[in-house]
């Protein structure tokens, strides 16, 4: 787990729909939906500065956030978010509630490391990424932010 912990301040919508929505996406909002754990889905709002810089952080897509809605805090995973196609802007986020106890289904990245020691870079090889993240099912509480992969002992071909 990451030492930076992600707060998301939100608040109840009641208003649902295309109009509404394009109404809050002018005021600066984001609308969002919060869902699972056998409860009731949200209809949420989001400030989109606060939700765009926390999607710049590659750990905010990996990790246990909390999402305050009205002050109360409950535990969440970010499922989607959609972004504008040509504007650097957020259209909408999915959060799915979790229990520590869950199990999960989750995209983790890969880091890797020992890139620059590997006897096969050193030879004039290249290390290919054909993956950059993995898919795992794991407890909710042991959600790891990145999983490393050590590359240094690597040889060519």
């Amino acid at each position: 787990m990451s030492a930076v912990d992600f707060d998301i301040n939100a608040q109840t919508r009641a208003d649902v729909g295309k109009g509404a929505s394009r109404r809050l996406r002018r005021e600066g909002k984001v609308p969002a939906v919060l869902y699972g754990a056998g409860k009731e889905a949200a209809s949420l709002i989001l400030d989109h500065d606060e939700i765009f810089h926390h999607l710049e952080h590659e750990a905010f897509y990996s990790h246990i956030l909390s999402v305050k809605v009205d002050g109360k805090a409950q535990k969440a995973v970010l499922k989607d978010v959609q972004r504008h196609p040509s504007k650097p802007k957020i259209q909408h986020v999915d959060f799915q509630r979790v229990s520590e106890t869950d199990k999960i289904h989750m995209h983790v990245p890969l880091h890797f490391i020992g890139e620059d020691v590997a006897p096969g870079v050193k030879a004039g090889g290249l290390i290919s990424h054909l993956m950059t993240s993995i898919d795992i099912i794991c407890l909710a509480k042991d959600l790891p932010e990145y999983i490393e992969v050590d590359v240094s002992a690597l040889e060519t071909g």
